[in-house]
């Protein structure tokens, strides 16, 4: 009676187990790939910093799926423009890696963060930000970087066609990593993206506050996009501790740049992380500028998801910015196109946390 009693209780058990598992199953919602909400909308995608996908060879093949991922996607999703918060690769000038922290050489890391871009060229433009890794030997120990070698004004056609102004890098030499991109929106509405280089120094912010300030980009709505700017607190970022002494950090860009104009409505950066911690790579703020227009600051990275520092380099997350037709409206969405290529994970491919998933108003 004694076996018999167990055989029943183990089998109810089990029979109460998987059908529980398949309640659950069937509760959750069924994976929705990205698609606009509204059919007049237009989509700008967001990459955060790409460098540790290509410090190991075993990673580079996620950024290749990544900007596949938007290629496929630029008619579906009205694709207008593609950004990058920069530190494009790891180590800028580097000859040994140790095969620990990069398995890599600069030159194998920088081919293949160019190559990676290259099937969105005649595509859709793409504007890149230079980070800290972007320059010197070891995290700009000096301003010299190789950014102008694999990305020079014209390796896409798209994005030469909206170039408008460029100042001289390091090297003094004209670069996409100081330069200001003129689109104009479906809609209507004329939109003016600068990049400036990591820690811009005070000739690029001056450069950049005059362009700002011409006649002809008045009515436009500024973009700002550089590497280091806010901090996962949204606050903006006072000082770091690189060997650069002519540097100017998130609170040195909004106070002699940003909030002195009148028309930037928008400042994306990424640079920040914490290893596995979703909400230690994002911040997201909104301050007025000198005319009372919101002026809203994104932070968003990824590069210590999936492992940590020494990981996959990211997961594959990417932000779609969805620009409504009302004109004001963008919705911010988190997605991961490595998470949605298999059923296998496809219920991993969206954050939907509040600092993940919400919607941020312009100006007119």
């Amino acid at each position: 009676m004694m076996k018999q009693f167990v055989r029943h209780m183990v089998g109810g058990l089990l029979l109460a187990f998987f059908v529980t598992l398949a309640t659950a199953q069937q509760s959750q919602p069924s994976y929705q790939p990205p698609a606009l909400s509204n059919p007049g909308s237009w989509t700008m995608i967001m990459l955060p910093d790409p460098q540790s996908y290509q410090k190991f060879e075993r990673n580079q093949p996620l950024f290749d799926l990544m900007t596949a991922w938007i290629s496929e996607n630029v008619e579906p999703l009205n694709i207008k423009l593609v950004i990058c918060t920069g530190d494009l690769v790891e180590h800028n000038e580097m000859i040994n890696p140790d095969g620990k922290s990069a398995n890599q050489p600069s030159k194998k890391q920088w081919e293949a963060v160019s190559k990676a871009f290259n099937r969105l060229d005649g595509k859709v433009p793409y504007m890149l930000a230079g980070g800290n890794h972007d320059y010197g030997y070891h995290s700009i120990s000096n301003r010299h970087s190789h950014y102008n070698d694999y990305f020079p004004v014209d390796k896409n056609f798209l994005t030469q066609k909206g170039i408008r102004e460029v100042a001289l890098n390091g090297d003094n030499i004209p670069s996409l990593d100081n330069a200001a991109y003129e689109f104009t929106a479906p809609g209507g509405r004329k939109f003016l993206l600068m990049t400036l280089e990591f820690a811009p120094r005070d000739t690029i912010v001056n450069w950049a506050k005059k362009v700002f300030a011409q006649e002809k980009y008045r009515d436009h709505t500024g973009i700002i996009l550089t590497h280091s700017y806010l901090n996962a607190k949204n606050q903006q970022i006072e000082k770091e501790g690189y060997p650069i002494t002519d540097g100017n950090y998130g609170a040195a860009i909004w106070k002699k740049l940003v909030q002195p104009s009148s028309n930037i409505q928008m400042v994306f950066s990424g640079h920040i992380g914490s290893p596995n911690d979703a909400r230690g790579h994002v911040g997201f703020r909104v301050d007025k500028n000198a005319a009372g227009k919101k002026v809203s600051q994104m932070v968003f990275n990824a590069q210590a998801m999936g492992g940590g520092w020494q990981g996959n380099g990211g997961d594959g997350w990417l932000r779609i910015l969805e620009f409504l037709p009302d004109g004001k409206t963008v919705k911010v969405k988190t997605f991961s196109p490595f998470f949605a290529i298999s059923p296998t994970t496809q219920q991993h491919a969206w954050r939907t946390a509040d600092y993940d998933s919400f919607d941020f108003e312009l100006d007119e």
